[in-house]
This record gives structure tokens, C-alpha cells and sequence, in this order.
């Protein structure tokens, strides 16, 4: 599915890859297993690298105005573009919650898994880093698997950092968003534990 960013995600979404992010505000003890995080990011670590980190992580760690947003989104389903810029505007919410009014199925979805969209925030607030590390192993699981490449909606290339490869998901139109469509239980290979995501 192709949708139209708002400006401020497709100004973020021309920056590239996924911001660093480090852990100098986390706690000291781990919340979350890599297992709970697996299957957390598992049905989302395949968007493009602007939803993803500028979007839908900062925006779970503001359940309340997700849940805000979607109920606005869903009472005004014809408000798009500049109209849509000038509602948002008159929103207090956070920018990445206000960004995601232009992907309404990505908001949807948050709103109606909401206890998931709740651990979302709190590994991503907790575990910035080992979030965003169970982002790049699924990619490279997905990738070996065939399943994560270069399409007409979505460019991936392969960065390399240290001894790291990272992998990058971005739109080959800034303006424009694609929201993968896939079973996250599937496009990895065979699941690593005993429950699949």
C-alpha cells in the first residue's frame, strides 16, 4: 500500500537510515527477553526506516494520543493532505503520533492492539538499542530467507558499521510511504521459539 507522508515524515524519511540510538537513558535492568522482543518487532521490523523508528516507536510511547489520533483519523476519514497538515497543527500530540494520521492502517492497527503498542513504547523507551538491534536481525533472517529486497515500493541496501551490517528500508519517493503487507510468522524462515509472533 503507497501513502503520501506528511512533510515532517517525508522530511525525516530523506535523512536515510534509522537514527542511532543509544541507551544512555535506559534503565540498568532489561524489561524485556530478546524473545518478547522478537515478537514485538516481528510485525514491523520490514517498514521502511522512517515509519518505523521516526513513526510507529516514538509514537507507541504515547498510547493515549495513538488511541487519540485513531479515533480522530476514523471520525475524519476524508481529511488528507494540506487539510490534514492544518488539523494536525491544532493537535498538541507528539509529532510522531501526528505523523502517523497520514498512514491510517499503521494507526489503526496500534489502536486496536494496543497492549502490544504499549510494550512497543516501553522496550523502545527501556531498550532503544536492543530494540533496534532485534530490528536489523529479523531484517537479516528475512533477507536470508529472500524475503527483504528491492522493490518498486521500497529500496533496501546493506550499510556496513563497524563489523555490523545494517540494513536500510526507505521509499525510492520521499513523499511516498509503503506499508508492507507480510506474515510475520513466515517471511523470517522457520521461527527460532516455540510460539510464533
Amino acid at each position: 500500500m503507497l501513502l503520501a507522508l506528511t512533510p515532517a515524515l517525508a522530511q525525516q524519511s530523506q535523512t536515510g537510515a534509522m537514527p542511532p540510538m543509544t541507551d544512555a537513558v535506559a534503565p540498568a535492568t532489561k524489561t524485556f527477553s530478546q524473545q518478547e522482543l522478537d515478537q514485538l518487532m516481528a510485525p514491523i521490523a520490514l517498514y521502511p526506516d522512517a515509519l518505523l523508528a521516526l513513526g510507529i516507536l516514538m509514537a507507541a510511547t504515547y498510547p493515549l494520543e495513538v488511541v487519540e489520533a485513531a479515533r480522530w483519523v476514523k471520525a475524519n476519514p476524508k481529511v488528507t493532505g494540506k487539510a490534514l497538515e492544518d488539523a494536525m497543527a491544532k493537535q498538541s500530540w507528539d509529532p510522531s503520533v501526528k505523523s502517523l494520521t497520514s498512514v491510517p492502517q499503521v494507526l489503526a492497527q496500534m489502536n486496536d492492539k494496543l497492549d502490544w503498542t504499549q510494550k512497543l513504547g516501553d522496550a523502545f523507551l527501556a531498550q532503544q538499542g536492543d530494540v533496534m538491534d532485534t530490528v536489523q536481525m529479523l531484517r537479516a533472517k528475512a533477507d536470508a530467507t529472500g524475503n527483504l529486497k528491492t522493490t518498486e515500493q521500497q529500496v533496501v541496501k546493506t550499510e556496513t558499521q563497524g563489523s555490523q551490517t545494517i540494513y536500510v528500508v526507505e521509499s525510492p519517493k520521499p513523499e511516498v510511504v509503503y506499508v508492507p503487507t507480510y506474515n510475520p510468522s513466515v517471511v523470517y524462515g522457520t521461527w527460532w521459539y516455540p510460539t510464533p509472533p
